[in-house]
């Protein structure tokens, strides 16, 4: 299988992920946003939404949006799951999942950012702004639902990694891109911390991928 990423996107970031903890093997083709290649007519072949990541099977078939690409990693290759096996944990574990991956990220993403530039005229602290609050409201959203909960262990649900956890790597990431103090959230301040030992997760860190530039390079 083809896997089409880019070092920066969180959504490629949650797939590396899963690809890691499921030994997963692809082919990893890099996408460069920044030189506009997401919208370079063969990749719009692949993904007419332009977005990453993007999954090809061996068949052809194109698989896209990173949630999507998960369950059908989870389905295909059940070990390890990322999702608990009663109904009540996976609908938790979901809405955990979506909080950012539906509601979070997708207001920082560089359409975005580039509609706000371009269209809205928003000043560089404006913009700042913009992305703060809406970092810091999921934070705080998540760690309302982690703080405390009966289910809530070493991870977002017990004490495996899944995919919630997945998903909130990615988020605490950008918050720590925009050096936003993470103490305020201390049960989402320690899962992330906990996710970032696990080698499957470190490895998969946006700032340690081939296509990473060397100027943003994790030392």
């Amino acid at each position: 299988m083809k896997f089409f990423s880019f070092w920066r996107s969180l959504a490629s970031f949650r797939v590396r992920i899963a690809l890691n903890l499921k030994s997963v093997p692809a082919e990893v083709i890099f996408v460069d946003i920044d030189a506009n290649a997401h919208r370079d007519p063969r990749y719009r072949k692949i993904n007419p939404q332009m977005a990453l990541p993007s999954l090809v099977l061996d068949d052809g078939t194109a698989l896209f949006q990173s949630l999507a690409i998960l369950e059908y990693l989870d389905e295909t290759y059940p070990a390890p799951p990322l999702l608990p096996a009663d109904p009540a944990g996976r609908a938790r574990v979901r809405a955990l999942a979506l909080m950012v991956a539906c509601e979070g990220h997708p207001l920082l993403t560089p359409r975005v950012r580039r509609y706000l530039d371009h269209e809205l005229n928003l000043r560089d602290t404006q913009q700042a702004a913009w992305r703060r609050h809406w970092t810091t409201e999921t934070l705080a959203a998540l760690e309302g639902h982690l703080a405390g909960h009966k289910d809530t262990g070493a991870f977002c649900h017990g004490d495996t990694p899944g995919l919630a956890d997945i998903c909130l790597v990615g988020h605490v990431h950008a918050a720590v891109t925009q050096q936003i103090e993470l103490s305020t959230w201390p049960t989402v301040k320690r899962i992330f911390e906990a996710a970032m030992a696990v080698p499957a997760f470190a490895t998969a860190h946006p700032l340690v991928q081939p296509d990473t530039p060397e100027a943003m390079r994790k030392g």
